[in-house]
């Protein structure tokens, strides 16, 4: 009773206290016919009530969003489906679904009364410009009686999950003129020529290229030797995202966040066999290494660790490229983070540095430099792609770490070439 009486509107109960007072007065005076309207001004809200209270079972909820995983700025379509599984129509529904703040206001709508069996749809749009992973839901309905008399509030438990990503900056596949080791002819040559096979050749058989031919290995041992698993090695790459606190303002880790999603998403359109690697060591792959990257990268926040050593033995553990996009270094971190080069695979660096902080930056990019890096100094998001394109462009001009911008000098030189 008291359940049924806490879902009567304003309009409800002041037709219950209306019926009250009219059986108290039709009592009293008496009247009769008093008492008998008083008795329909009570009973109506209370029928109300229990009809409507009965329907919240009868309903049933199906939600999708489209995409589910989307780029930060960019809208989703949710839509959310109602259908009446009972055998009565339904009346008026009054919807609103739980959305986070993020993602803007909550959404209302209303749905007429459904037919037995029959469903009925309603779509919107939200995004967010902060990316993240936001659960949508749960549909709250309120229904309601003809009279608007009751009004009870039901929530499904099928809720949604957008996830929001960073934003993506488009690069652009650099010139065959640098050592990008893609997943074409000019990349296997590529690869070939480093010598990262090396280590593993095997005898030469019958329909083996001779391309594949190591000769130096075939001069040791006197017969022809090849590279061993050379597609291995074509399109393996480690990017490495330095996560720790310290090397960056909000707004600068952020951008890290965006030219880490960026450079993931560019080498899967490549074809690289990547990783992720963090300050806390190498993320576990779920899926692709582009559904692991975005959804890490979604929800990744500033870490408390200090040390460079969990990021620096994953990278110690693999082959491949090596691409790391970095805050401001100290001296022994840069030295670190540039032993884990090994031979002449090529390492990438990007240094995401204000330009305030750029002469403090140049003591890490020289170290980096030194040991055979290819370094980027990267103010803003503006001069990224830009950046990326000068570090492959002129593999055999020599020059310090190149600043991203619409004047930048040659690349440094040193990592592989094709």
């Amino acid at each position: 009773m008291f359940r049924l009486l806490g879902a009567l509107t304003v309009r409800g109960r002041s037709f219950v206290a209306a019926g009250a007072a009219a059986m108290v007065c039709g009592v009293l005076i008496p009247e009769p016919d008093l008492l008998r309207i008083g008795a329909v001004l009570l009973a109506l809200p209370l029928l109300s009530a229990f009809g409507a209270g009965r329907s919240r079972y009868r309903l049933s909820c199906e939600r999708s969003a489209t995409p589910a995983r989307l780029p930060a700025g960019q809208a989703a379509a949710l839509t959310v489906k109602l259908t009446n599984v009972s055998r009565l129509r339904t009346g008026l529904l009054l919807a609103e679904d739980t959305v986070p703040y993020a993602l803007g206001s909550r959404p209302r709508f209303v749905f007429e009364g459904i037919g037995a069996g029959g469903s009925r749809s309603y779509s919107y749009q939200l995004g967010s410009d902060v990316r993240g992973r936001y659960v949508i839901g749960p549909l709250r309905i309120r229904v309601a009686d003809s009279f608007g008399l009751v009004s009870i509030t039901r929530a499904f438990s099928s809720t949604s999950v957008l996830t929001v990503t960073p934003r993506i900056i488009p690069l652009t596949r650099p010139p065959l003129g640098g050592f990008w080791l893609g997943d074409s002819e000019h990349g296997r040559r590529s690869i070939a020529a480093s010598g990262e096979d090396d280590i593993a050749p095997r005898a030469y058989r019958t329909g083996d290229s001779l391309h594949r031919v190591h000769w130096r290995s075939t001069a040791r041992y006197g017969e022809l030797m090849v590279r061993r698993e050379e597609q291995y090695w074509r399109n393996t790459a480690s990017l490495f995202l330095d996560t720790r606190r310290a090397p960056y303002s909000t707004a600068m880790f952020e951008l890290a966040v965006s030219a880490a999603a960026s450079i993931g998403v560019h080498l899967a359109g490549e074809g690289f066999e990547a990783r992720l690697v963090t300050a806390d060591g190498e993320v576990p792959r779920q899926g692709s290494f582009q559904d692991t990257l975005l959804d890490t990268l979604a929800v990744a926040r500033p870490s408390l660790t200090v040390s460079l050593d969990a990021a620096v033995a994953a990278l110690g553990q693999a082959g491949g490229q090596l691409i790391a996009v970095l805050g401001e270094l100290t001296a022994v971190q840069a030295r670190e983070l540039a032993a884990t080069r090994r031979g002449t695979a090529a390492g990438v660096a990007v240094l995401l540095v204000e330009d305030v902080h750029r002469a403090e930056s140049q003591a890490s990019a020289q170290i980096l430099t030194a040991a055979g890096w290819r370094v980027a100094v990267v103010p803003d998001a503006a001069r990224l792609t830009a950046a990326w394109q000068q570090l492959f462009r002129g593999a055999g001009a020599a020059g310090g770490p190149t600043t991203g911008g619409p004047t930048t000098g040659g690349p440094t030189t040193g990592a592989s070439r094709g």
